[in-house]
C-alpha cells in the first residue's frame, strides 16, 4: 500500500516492519482489524491495515453507516513506541526499531 501525505511517499512495501498491532476481536466482529507498525528509511512511523466498519480503518458509506475500508496513516514516535510495547515487542527489537530504552 502506498500513500501521500505532506508531500511524502509512505509505502509499506519499501518500509522496515516492525510488527504486527494485536487484535482481540474475530474477524467478523465489527471491531476486528489486521495493523502493522512500519518505519521509512527515514525513520518516520505510520500504521497500515484493514478492519471492520469499527475499527481505526472504517470507511464512511451512504448518510450514517460505516463499511470495513483499509488505510495508512502517520504516527509520532511516541505512538509508535506505545503501539510496539503493546505488542510486547522484546528490547532487542524495540532498539532495532529506533526506540532509546534506559532502566526502570
Amino acid at each position: 500500500m502506498k500513500r501521500v501525505i505532506g508531500g511524502k511517499i509512505f509505502n509499506t512495501e519499501t518500509a522496515e516492519e516492525i510488527c504486527e498491532l494485536p487484535c482481540h476481536y474475530y474477524r467478523s466482529d465489527f471491531q476486528w482489524h489486521e495493523t502493522v507498525l512500519y518505519r521509512t528509511k527515514r525513520g518516520a512511523y505510520f500504521l497500515a491495515g484493514s478492519g471492520g466498519p469499527a475499527s481505526r480503518w472504517a470507511r464512511p458509506e451512504g448518510s450514517n453507516g460505516y463499511s470495513s475500508g483499509r488505510g495508512l496513516e502517520t504516527i509520532t514516535k511516541d505512538e509508535a513506541r506505545m503501539y510496539a510495547e503493546s505488542a510486547e515487542l522484546s528490547p532487542e527489537k524495540m532498539i532495532e526499531a529506533g526506540f532509546e530504552l534506559e532502566e526502570g
